[in-house]
């Protein structure tokens, strides 16, 4: 809904006559709208950590192939719009920012030690791919398919093994 919007406020009214429901329906399980962003960003961040997870096949994974289910979450496509709204819109919102933080940090955390270059390599990598991860959304300057797969080929890249430096 806030993708097909392009930005428009999200009310309790709006969401409400897209579920199907009345507003007081819909304000039993949401008193406010606050309380319905939350639980929006919940269920986004919670559905791109299973995607996540689904790349590590069941595993933990190292710090490596958790950044590379990262990259490939971000660039495949699903919800990338709804997604990137909400992401978007937790940028000046604390309770947000922590919804997503709840998700992402076990995927996102970088273990303290890690040799500077490693560390930045990483950082590297997972910038960009939030930089596809929004031109792909928003539409501005996104790469075509091709384009976008070369992208991820080299950020996968950059990410590289591991182990020491």
């Amino acid at each position: 809904m806030a993708a097909r919007n392009q930005g428009a406020a999200i009310t309790l009214d709006a969401v409400a006559s897209e579920a199907g429901v009345t507003k007081p329906g819909l304000m039993y399980h949401f008193p406010s709208r606050d309380a319905l962003m939350v639980a929006l960003v919940e269920y986004a961040a919670c559905q791109l950590e299973r995607r996540m997870a689904a790349l590590l096949g069941g595993s933990d994974g190292t710090v490596e192939e958790r950044y590379r289910s990262y990259v490939q979450a971000a660039a495949d496509g699903q919800n990338m719009r709804a997604e990137w709204a909400l992401w978007f819109h937790s940028s000046c919102r604390a309770e947000l920012q922590e919804a997503w933080s709840r998700h992402l940090d076990r995927w996102l955390l970088i273990p303290e030690g890690m040799p500077p270059a490693r560390r930045a390599r990483l950082l590297t990598a997972r910038l960009a791919a939030d930089g596809l991860w929004a031109a792909q959304a928003s539409g501005v300057g996104a790469p075509g398919k091709a384009d976008a797969a070369a992208i991820v080929a080299h950020i996968l890249g950059l990410i590289g093994e591991g182990g020491a430096e």
